[in-house]
């Protein structure tokens, strides 16, 4: 098999790669139409009925969520790793078009106002995300034309858009199943989605055949090296008062919200404005949660609550964002957006800057005021997708003076638990290199257990990392349950490639059982369940309030913080 096109224990998978990344080498657009019977094949978990003539609403709501609004109008879809790629093969100043953002994928991505619509790549494992979306989208919009092109249903569509203004009630959304047979929870799910915009973008559906393409302009490793380096330079020039390479690190990948809102108290500081927003929102779920916490009726947590109310206090008074950027600022909190290729967001803390009465409860460890000596960062960056995580840790690695551990915390499918579960791995297999990697987590239950409320934590779990959403199937999965693997996720691989490289003098192999056990720190893998694969599609959307989703997220977070703290701790006073 050619080394360049990335393998995986499953044949059909790997037909189905070798086949993409064949047809992306070429200098001339593909049609997505090409790919769609490997795409069959392959019987996606993700996408169980692409096969079916009935449309699998899932997938295709699964693909929308991960584009932006303009997708409808666009027909050629450019991937390139930089501006200077774009430029290189007559795209330029890209970075001049209307950016645009999906809300379920962070990707950099730009669209020309007609139909061209270009997107940065960080590795390969966002080619891998996004050629099986486009053609999963390709294949169940084809569905929804033939359903939807016919002139009752395209009365209904006109008569939608002129009464209710595009947003169709409860007896339109019967009507539009009694005539296209789509489950009318699945017309109301699209409704949520696409608001106002309902009964135009159906229109659209029903009146066009969309023919997508797809190109990539470049593939090198040296073009993903210097992506990685522009992204990191940028680091550097954002935060010229931090010298990396003379201060020890504490590597995190997580998000951009949970550590700081742990850190800074800004939240906790701010109740009183809080209480007043959610009184005073009308959101009668948000009020009568809140009463129950304070009331102790539920067992939830009152701080992770205003951390999420924070959000939409926020979202309705944008000046206190940059209050609190203020206040992180001067905790030592220091946020560095990113710029071109890498949607990945850096955070940088200096350990001897924090205000041990500005932390969360949870993290007032004894002896927490020795921080004020310490010379330690915390650099935590909202985690990559894939392959990424290898680069950015890696060009991390290069550019520090130390890395005193390495903390992982994201999401993840489960095989064997439920929604909000954590689950805590001592081996991942990683379908990138084939290697399985062998560690000492840094975490145990214990670590978690006290600071989650909804779910269960397992820890000694075994873990799959896999190259895409899509590029998994029930057959596949099943081999691996049977070998008692059950969290499977994109990133845990590529950082234990990243680690051994900073641990031995030579590159991560390949389809090799890797012990790390001996590495120079600590490693702390946290993963918390978001969906659940074998249950048809449940993920955390199915709960009323989303905040029930921060309860891991926070949960995972205290344990990184209070073993980075404590060991920080620990160090200073054994000086």
């Amino acid at each position: 098999m050619d080394r360049t096109v990335p393998s995986s224990g499953n044949e059909e998978i790997n037909l189905y790669l070798r086949t993409y990344y064949s047809l992306l080498r070429s200098s001339r657009e593909v049609q997505i139409t090409t790919l769609i019977e490997a795409h069959k094949r392959i019987h996606s978990a993700l996408h169980v009925a692409a096969d079916e003539p009935q449309p699998d609403m899932a997938a295709f709501i699964y693909a929308i969520l991960r584009m932006p609004d303009c997708f409808s109008r666009i027909r050629l879809v450019v991937m390139g790793q930089s501006e200077q790629v774009f430029a290189k093969h007559g795209y330029p100043d890209i970075e001049s078009w209307q950016q645009v953002t999906a809300p379920g994928r962070r990707r950099r991505s730009f669209y020309d106002g007609d139909q061209t619509f270009a997107v940065y790549i960080a590795s390969r494992s966002d080619i891998d995300d996004l050629v099986p979306i486009l053609t999963a989208y390709q294949i169940e919009r084809r569905k929804l034309h033939h359903l939807f092109n016919k002139p009752a249903v395209m009365a209904l569509l006109d008569e939608i858009q002129a009464q209710s203004g595009g947003l169709p009630d409860s007896g339109q959304l019967e009507k539009l199943k009694a005539l296209t047979a789509v489950p009318f929870e699945d017309l109301q799910r699209l409704a949520q989605i696409w608001g106002q915009n309902t009964a135009a973008r159906l229109l659209e559906i029903a009146r066009e055949k969309q023919h997508l393409s797809i190109r990539s302009l470049a593939g090198s490793l040296a073009d993903y090296k210097r992506a990685t380096r522009r992204w990191w330079k940028n680091v550097e020039r954002r935060a010229p008062d931090i010298v990396f390479d003379e201060r020890p690190v504490y590597f995190i990948s997580s998000n951009t919200h949970s550590m700081t809102n742990l850190l800074s108290g800004f939240a906790l500081r701010h109740e009183v404005e809080l209480d007043r927003f959610i009184y005073a929102s009308g959101a009668e779920d948000l009020q009568q949660e809140y009463n129950d916490i304070l009331q102790r009726n539920v067992p939830s947590s009152r701080e992770n609550f205003l951390y999420y109310v924070l959000k939409k206090y926020e979202a309705a008074n944008p000046q206190t964002e940059q209050e609190r950027v203020v206040c992180e600022r001067d905790l030592g909190i220091a946020r560095v957006p990113s710029e071109h290729a890498f949607d990945i967001e850096m955070q940088v803390v200096s350990l001897n800057k924090l205000r041990p009465d500005c932390l969360d409860g949870r993290l007032r460890l004894p002896g927490i005021e020795t921080l004020a000596s310490s010379d330690a960062l915390i650099v935590n960056i909202d985690y990559p997708l894939g392959l990424a995580a290898y680069q950015v840790l890696t060009e991390i690695a290069r550019n520090t003076a130390q890395i005193r551990g390495v903390y992982i915390m994201g999401k993840a499918a489960t095989l064997n638990g439920r929604i909000g579960d954590v689950m805590i791995p001592s081996v991942v297999h990683d379908e990138h290199s084939l290697n399985t990697y062998l560690f000492q987590n840094r975490f145990i239950a214990d670590d978690v257990a006290p600071y989650l409320v909804y779910g269960t934590v397992m820890d000694n779990q075994k873990a799959i990392t896999v190259p895409g959403t899509f590029l998994q199937n029930e057959g596949y999965m099943s081999v691996f349950y049977q070998e008692g693997y059950t969290d499977m996720e994109m990133e845990a691989g590529p950082y234990l490639s990243g680690i051994y490289e900073m641990a031995r003098p030579q590159r991560h192999p390949q389809n090799e059982l890797v012990n790390l056990y001996n590495a120079p720190f600590p490693i702390g893998i946290l993963h918390y369940a978001s969906d659940t694969p074998f249950s048809k599609g449940k993920n955390l959307g199915t709960r009323n309030l989303s905040y029930f989703g921060m309860d891991p997220t926070y949960a995972t977070m205290i344990a990184i913080l209070r073993d980075i703290l404590g060991a920080e701790i620990k160090a200073l006073q054994g000086k």
